[in-house]
């Protein structure tokens, strides 16, 4: 993969307008933060919908109930996610959206079902976008409030931490591979490398945890577990996506940002490192 000078000053560029909105989400304070990914909830749903109607045509039949209301029933998981951290005075946010979640849930599977022909694959293609992009915001919505639990100030930190390593592995693995890149590490993304990918993770890894260490104090062994879960599980995000846009004959998911793309191109690896990032650190918090 020769390196391409443009095409990097152009993601650059895009990076730094990019992280100023996520930097002010993350760190003004909890309502910043919930509404930056729920427009990201929400902008990953529109353009997986997009994805699939290219990849199943018959997804393009659903109807504006069923297509609308599994996305407020990922929304809802979101917010039943949230703890008291997001309580606005005596209203449960959590148990709104445990509500909103559910009876959203209802109406789409009604929907689906009364739709004519009845097609049980289409179902299938929504719970699997609830599963992809939901239950990854909504976990992650979850790690900012044990993060605030553990401290007032370090549940925005400990977001930074998951997209710092994931955004240090992206960028490395890119740099490394265009340079010594030789060995393709997938048909389905034939501009990675092994080289580039195993040096993107390394050095993720080592500057997130030399930084956590020596600049906030943070043990060594839960960071350094923590760095190599998201490198590894993101490297595999950013591969998931790639195969649902090579099935679906698209080069990228939307044009949110020049030179990277749309909502899921930009937040493929977070959304299955989420997860697993959320129960290392749910066990982590459970032995403690």
């Amino acid at each position: 993969m020769a390196f391409n000078l443009q095409t990097f000053k152009t993601r650059a560029l895009t990076s730094v307008v990019f992280v100023a909105v996520m930097l002010a989400g993350i760190f003004i304070n909890q309502w910043t933060f919930l509404v930056l990914f729920s427009v990201v909830h929400f902008g990953c749903w529109f353009e997986y919908q997009k994805l699939v109607r290219l990849i199943d045509p018959a997804y393009a039949t659903i109807n504006k109930v069923h297509q609308y209301a599994v996305m407020l029933a990922g929304w809802g998981f979101m917010l039943w996610m949230a703890t008291a951290v997001f309580n606005i005075h005596q209203v449960n946010v959590s148990y709104i959206g445990g509500i909103l979640g559910i009876s959203m849930f209802a109406v789409t599977i009604v929907a689906a079902l009364l739709q004519r022909p009845l097609n049980p694959r289409l179902i299938s293609h929504s719970i699997f976008g609830l599963l992809y992009i939901s239950l990854s915001w909504g976990l992650l919505v979850n790690i900012y409030c044990m993060g605030v639990n553990r401290g007032a100030d370090f549940g925005p930190y400990i977001i930074m931490i998951l997209i710092a390593i994931i955004w240090i592995n992206d960028t490395m693995a890119y740099i490394v591979g265009s340079f010594i890149g030789k060995t393709p590490l997938s048909s389905i993304s034939p501009k990675k490398t092994w080289e580039g990918t195993a040096g993107g993770a390394l050095l993720a890894v080592a500057v997130v945890t030399a930084v956590c260490y020596y600049a906030f104090s943070l043990p060594v062994l839960p960071v350094l577990l923590l760095a190599v879960v998201v490198a590894v599980t993101g490297t595999l995000g950013d591969l998931l996506e790639s195969k649902l846009k090579r099935l679906a004959g698209v080069k990228d998911s939307g044009s949110i940002m020049p030179g990277h793309g749309g909502f899921l191109d930009r937040f493929d690896s977070l959304l299955l490192a989420t997860p697993f990032a959320w129960l290392l650190l749910y066990i982590i918090e459970r032995a403690s």
